[in-house]
């Protein structure tokens, strides 16, 4: 039998201004959707018998009006999942409210219209009366409850583990459109484009090497994938969480802990934990690395906002400039790449110069 897939609405490509340099321009592709570590994500389902919305009849050119609300057996499925990733102590916290103007999240389980989710930050661009997560299936059958571990793993940042383009997968492009047009999918070819054969940036997928046990990728029947050759029989991944899925979100997510190294110090910047600035236009913020270990680090910021980073190495208890630049003109070298020794110590100052939309921003140290 044909498995059902998530089916991600299509966003238009972010436009960026021109001139950015790769490294800030990876940056921003890479965390433009993630939320600030400490962030706490309410979630509402509908439950009103007049929320919903009209949709086609698959191969009839007839619609029909289906509600959105969900019965508490697929309601609690969902609050397990939560909980699941939860769990793994990141430093996101999920809490169910009652009133959908206080969620960022909202949830419908609307049968015929698939199942899909807003990735990350990109659901606070969708109306407080719309749904930014559909679950459009029964998850209470055997093997379907990992539906709800997959979208959740959309709201927090993470993409579709079949389209990271170091997987090397060859598919069977045709076989593959003709897999995906028929019940109980049935797709057009850009929305299996879309969702399977189209390769993410580089910058955007979830670790540093393909993860075919990920709870973001799709079981694919036999016949599909030309290569690699082991997976011409089916790629199929358990259904739960990996070892590189709670890596990737423990790495953005770290679990909450002291902000600073003691009293009148600054807040420590620690490698792969994102720190929210808490700054309007013109704030200024001053952050500690200790570096684990001599290498290149790039420091920079993602979020709502924009502004510089200046580095300073401590010498002889006095920070002593060591790269970038701030000249209260134009922001640049939001995103600073500077080699750092292990057993030194170093002082990051960043100036937030603008702002815009709803969000935080944050700084980060990889």
């Amino acid at each position: 039998m044909t498995q059902r897939y998530c089916s991600l609405p299509q966003q238009p490509a972010p436009s960026f201004a021109p001139g950015l340099a790769a490294e800030r321009l990876s940056a921003l592709v890479a965390g433009r959707r993630m939320w600030v570590n400490g962030t706490v994500l309410h979630y509402y389902f509908f439950d009103a018998d007049t929320d919903g919305s009209v949709i086609p009849v698959p191969g009839t050119g007839e619609t029909r009006w289906v509600p959105w609300a969900g019965a508490k057996e697929q309601c609690d499925v969902v609050r397990e999942c939560f909980r699941q990733w939860q769990d793994l102590g990141i430093g996101v916290t999920f809490a169910e409210v009652a009133d959908r103007c206080e969620a960022e999240l909202r949830i419908g389980f609307q049968y015929g219209d698939g199942s899909w989710s807003r990735v990350g930050r990109d659901a606070l661009g969708v109306g407080l009366n719309e749904r930014t997560m559909n679950l459009g299936w029964d998850l209470t059958r055997p093997g379907q409850r990992v539906t709800a571990l997959h979208e959740i793993g959309h709201v927090l940042g993470m993409q579709h583990e079949h389209q990271n383009p170091l997987a090397g997968i060859h598919w069977d492009d045709e076989a593959v459109y003709a897999e995906l047009a028929g019940p109980p999918n049935h797709w057009s070819r850009d929305r299996t484009f879309f969702n399977i054969l189209r390769r993410l940036d580089p910058a955007e997928v979830n670790g540093s090497v393909w993860d075919p046990q990920s709870v973001m990728g799709f079981p694919f029947g036999a016949g599909l994938v030309l290569e690699p050759e082991q997976y011409h029989g089916g790629l199929h991944s358990p259904g739960t969480l990996s070892p590189a899925d709670k890596e990737f979100v423990l790495r953005w997510y770290p679990p909450a802990g002291p902000d600073a190294d003691g009293p009148g110090r600054p807040a420590a910047l620690v490698p792969f934990r994102s720190v929210p600035l808490g700054l309007g236009p013109g704030g200024q913020a001053d952050f500690t690395v200790d570096p684990p270990e001599t290498r290149d680090y790039s420091v920079g910021t993602f979020g709502d906002g924009d502004g510089v980073v200046v580095a300073f190495e401590e010498r002889d208890g006095v920070p002593r400039y060591l790269a970038g630049r701030d000249d209260g003109g134009t922001p640049h070298n939001a995103v600073l790449r500077v080699r750092l020794v292990k057993g030194r110590r170093y002082f990051v100052r960043v100036r937030l110069y603008s702002t815009w939309g709803t969000g935080e921003t944050a700084v980060m140290c990889w």
